[in-house]
């Protein structure tokens, strides 16, 4: 019986979400940043941890600058 990554209980066939290769609980698959429960497959991945598309991933992850998108926010 597969484990959840967040509470390493037994996940079990009724309650799965299979996202980022791996068995979770639904309750358990969450943005680390924010804690909103995340959709399989509509989120993105860092260091195996799964975060919500917008904003988190984008603000933590993504290019820095003072905004967040147009050509002038990038820092080179």
């Amino acid at each position: 019986m597969p484990k959840c990554p967040k509470c390493e209980k037994e996940v079990y066939f009724a309650e799965r979400v299979t996202s980022l290769s791996r068995d979770w609980h639904r309750p358990c698959l969450k943005c680390e940043k924010c804690n909103k429960t995340l959709v399989a497959g509509s989120h993105a991945e860092h260091g195996g941890k799964p975060y919500c598309n917008n904003p988190c991933y984008s603000a933590l992850f993504g290019p820095k600058g003072f905004g967040r998108g147009g050509a002038e926010s990038h820092t080179f």
